[in-house]
C-alpha cells in the first residue's frame, strides 16, 4: 500500500476557522464576557450552576483554549462576541 493511500482512509481532520457554537454556547460567553460568575449565570438563566460549568467547559475545548484570559480573547478574534464588547 502507497503512503497516499493511508492518508485516503484516514478520516480527514478539519480544523474550523470558526467554529460553530449553539445559542446557549453564545449566551453564556457573552454574560462570561460581562464579567459574570457562575453563579450568577446561572440564576440569570435558570440553570444550574454545574450547567453552566459544562457549558463553559465545552466552550473552551471548541476554542482549543484552557483559562478564561484565553476565552475571550479566542472570542474576540473568531468574532464571537459583540463589537460594543471590545469598546467598553
Amino acid at each position: 500500500m502507497t503512503r497516499s493511500r493511508a492518508r485516503r482512509r484516514s478520516p480527514a481532520r478539519r480544523v474550523d476557522a470558526s467554529p460553530t457554537l449553539t445559542p446557549r454556547q453564545k449566551e453564556i460567553l457573552r454574560l462570561v464576557a460581562q464579567g459574570s460568575t457562575n453563579r450568577e449565570i446561572a440564576a440569570h438563566l435558570g440553570i444550574s450552576v454545574r450547567t453552566v460549568e459544562v457549558h463553559r467547559f465545552n466552550l473552551m475545548r471548541r476554542l482549543r483554549v484552557r483559562n478564561v484570559a484565553q476565552l475571550l480573547r479566542q472570542a474576540l478574534l473568531l468574532r464571537l462576541l459583540p463589537k460594543s464588547f471590545a469598546s467598553g
